[in-house]
């Protein structure tokens, strides 16, 4: 089956664009299928134990799923791989009836984003921001830049400085994001000032080989990780005393929320987002109005009920 999950990988990258993230995600989910296929003894001829595929199997996946104790997210997303493939395969001719019919997927509460205050979001850039060392100007040009734009993690460690257009008259970036959309986002003054400060006095410092394209580098020259990026954002909310829980998609939530409770259009949201549906956009209209909710049963008199 190797050979024509690789054929499937191929074709979500070439066919649909698929963003790394979203083959990696493919890739472990549907190793994990085929490790269940070899355990139950069903796949031993590879390509002929396609066809063999019947919807008994994927109930037995499923329930063999269930019985891991993944949570329901988990569980949805690997049937979810499994189906994808399976239609995949259809369209190539390697199955001509699809074993996945009437599969159901569990049902995933959908949690909204946790965005931070805007307090919350001035304490944590003021700690990067007191931060006097190389590494605490990189760090604060790198968050302000994250929460004032609102870029994916990947889309930030991805930034080239040709990307980066901060002379112009209406500085901005361009990126690509999912499903290799360009976008282009323009850079507030608060985050520009940090990012040429940056830019001209520290990444230098920290860069040994020329040939280094990217804006955000480690200590050792090389451009950051995502893994180092997540340490560096967890140390800075640990020292500015945040007690939500924050992650790396955190500023971007932040950034979408705030933006629309500032009265931004949604449109305008789902365009410096980069969502190609609106309806991805759409979720942060619902924090927008539950804080205005919050807000107005926080300090209208007749708002609580009395009890």
């Amino acid at each position: 089956m190797d050979t024509k999950v690789n054929s499937f990988l191929h074709y979500l990258s070439t066919e649909k664009g698929s963003s790394k993230n979203t083959l990696d995600a493919y890739r472990n989910d549907l190793r994990g299928f085929n490790n269940f296929l070899n355990d139950a003894n069903i796949d031993k001829s590879n390509n002929v134990a396609i066809k063999k595929l019947t919807k008994g199997t994927i109930e037995s996946y499923v329930k063999w799923l269930n019985s891991r104790e993944y949570s329901r997210a988990t569980i949805a997303r690997k049937i979810a791989a499994v189906k994808s493939f399976v239609s995949y395969l259809i369209e190539t001719g390697d199955l001509l009836k699809s074993p996945t019919i009437d599969i159901a997927s569990p049902k995933t509460i959908k949690s909204l984003p946790k965005p931070l205050l805007t307090k919350e979001i001035d304490a944590l850039l003021n700690v990067a921001i007191k931060n006097e060392s190389m590494e605490g100007s990189r760090d604060a040009s790198m968050l302000s830049l994250m929460y004032w734009t609102g870029l994916r993690v990947s889309e930030l460690i991805a930034l080239n400085l040709d990307n980066l257009y901060t002379s112009e008259a209406e500085p901005y970036l361009r990126c690509n994001g999912k499903g290799d959309r360009e976008r282009t986002i323009p850079i507030p003054e608060k985050a520009l000032e940090l990012l040429k400060f940056y830019l001209r006095d520290v990444r230098h410092h920290f860069v040994r080989n020329n040939s280094e394209l990217g804006v955000f580098v480690n200590v050792r020259g090389e451009r950051l990780t995502r893994q180092g990026y997540w340490l560096i954002l967890k140390s800075y909310v640990k020292q500015s005393g945040i007690k939500s829980n924050v992650t790396p998609h955190t500023l971007r939530h932040s950034y979408a929320t705030h933006l629309l409770r500032g009265g931004a259009s949604i449109r305008a949201v789902q365009e410096l987002l980069g969502h190609a549906n609106i309806s991805t956009t759409q979720i942060y209209t619902q924090l927008a109005n539950q804080d205005l909710k919050d807000v107005y049963e926080e300090v209208h008199p007749r708002a609580k009920i009395k009890k």
